[in-house]
């Protein structure tokens, strides 16, 4: 009976060895069949929505126009965006956050950015800022205040004019952290947002 009990166990063990095997066999096929088929061209996108689609076009059309000094001066990896899309003035209708995280646009002080309408045309550049920038729930002419952190300090942005400050590093110092209340848009790291090409 003991060994009958050790035969047992000696098998579950070796077939249990054999299941891990097959796991990281398995894993490791999807894996390079997922690369495969992004790198040709014919991976599945059908849970990409059109929106975001045309969204990313939108934005991509606009930042080669805005930026069309400074192409040939960019670098490949120069060239992309991240973006986020919030209604900054309650028209049902969203605006679009666009940031950048390389050395092309960002410095010791922060970053460079844009804040663009639904239709592409431009709201705001900015500069000098750190991500994530939070949106309140306070607004002015129609549009909420921004709080920005630049130098390690937060600062409030009011629209003025049908425009926010572009340096927000010169603005009014918040005391102490953003308000919880706040909504964190262009959080790159925390909410891993995809990165985009232009």
């Amino acid at each position: 009976m003991k060994s009958k009990i050790l035969i047992l166990i000696g098998i579950l063990a070796l077939s249990s060895c054999q299941n891990k095997t097959e796991k990281k066999n398995i894993i490791k096929t999807i894996v390079q069949d997922t690369l495969s088929k992004t790198m040709g061209g014919t991976a599945d996108l059908s849970e990409v929505s059109d929106k975001d689609d045309k969204t990313v076009e939108l934005i991509r059309k606009q930042l080669q126009v805005l930026l069309q000094k400074d192409l040939p001066a960019m670098t490949k990896n120069d060239r992309y965006f991240y973006y986020e899309a919030f209604d900054l003035n309650n028209d049902q209708k969203d605006e679009y956050f666009v940031g950048f995280s390389n050395s092309y646009f960002c410095g010791s002080g922060g970053c460079s950015g844009y804040i663009l309408n639904n239709d592409g045309s431009v709201i705001n550049r900015f500069s000098v800022t750190d991500f994530p920038i939070s949106v309140t729930t306070s607004s002015t002419e129609k549009f909420y205040d921004l709080i920005f952190e630049s130098g390690g300090e937060f600062h409030l942005l009011k629209m003025k004019n049908g425009k926010y400050p572009s340096n927000p590093s010169v603005q009014e110092v918040i005391k102490g952290n953003a308000p919880k209340e706040t909504t964190k848009v262009l959080d790159i790291q925390v909410k891993k947002l995809e990165k985009y090409s232009f």
